[in-house]
């Protein structure tokens, strides 16, 4: 079981650190796409990421456009707090590409609008709250699809 875990433009050097963590915790490959917040080699970066990032799965792209491009044909789930599924209802399957935006404004609304049958949010159950840290909704998501896989 592998799930692809897709940040789009991550501006917070830490959130990258701990997410590639979570990547290698749980089987899972990271795909980067830029332009970063930070440069790679940022030492809150391998801070976050502790001493595991040298054996952790990670593909960069230099553009939205080159992702898209080069993963065509992958089933994928856009997470964004635009969503009107919630992330129970993604249909998970082996090498699945969930895809995550930017901490500062989330997906562009330009892929929201294009892959609105792909959009799924994390339920949140106070208004006085706007969106989850990108490292614990990517673990949110993430540990349901390995359930739900596991469970099939």
């Amino acid at each position: 079981m592998a799930l692809n875990i897709v940040l789009i433009e991550p501006e917070i050097p830490n959130n990258t650190g701990n997410i590639g963590r979570l990547a290698l915790a749980t089987g899972s490959r990271l795909h980067l796409v830029k332009p970063f917040g930070f440069e790679i080699d940022d030492k809150r970066l391998k801070r976050a990421g502790l001493d595991y990032w040298q054996h952790l799965e990670v593909i960069y792209y230099e553009s939205k456009e080159e992702f898209f491009t080069k993963n065509a044909d992958k089933k994928m789930a856009f997470l964004s707090s635009h969503g009107t599924k919630s992330h129970w209802d993604i249909q998970f399957e082996d090498d699945m590409f969930l895809v995550f935006g930017k901490e500062s404004v989330g997906l562009p609304k330009s892929l929201i609008e294009e892959r609105k049958e792909d959009l799924f949010k994390i339920p949140m159950y106070s208004h006085n709250i706007r969106s989850l840290n990108i490292a614990n909704a990517v673990s949110i998501v993430i540990y349901e699809g390995l359930r739900t896989l596991k469970s099939l």
